[in-house]
């Protein structure tokens, strides 16, 4: 998660609008979200569909998500099923940039090929 939020921050720094940037969880959501959820999901989902800031789903959700032009995936637990079909949808996603944090070797192992 710590570098998920890194690349988020380098994103915004460097000129990227929040409202760019979809962050998919795989395992814990993030706490932006738990707190955003705590309101209902219609609230939650009323914040993505306005597109003000940076967007954040966890894996199981995320297929309701828009496309956004970035999308950084942060492999944080979960299944290797749910990382396994995280990364396509955000792939899916992602108007012109994925970003994929988390350890490689399990990267590698869900997808079955070298990252």
């Amino acid at each position: 998660m710590d570098a998920a939020e890194e690349a988020v921050d380098l994103l915004l720094d460097t000129g990227r609008a929040p409202s760019d940037i979809l962050v998919i969880t795989t395992g814990d959501p993030h706490p932006w979200a738990t707190h955003e959820l705590s309101f209902g999901q219609s609230a939650y989902w009323a914040q993505h569909d306005a597109r003000d800031d940076v967007f954040y789903a966890a894996a199981a959700d995320a297929g309701r998500a828009a496309t956004r032009p970035v999308v950084v995936v942060a492999v944080n637990g979960g299944s290797d099923d749910a990382a396994a079909g995280a990364l396509p949808l955000a792939l899916s996603r992602a108007g012109a940039l994925l970003i994929v944090c988390g350890d490689p070797r399990r990267i590698n192992s869900v997808l079955g090929v070298g990252v």
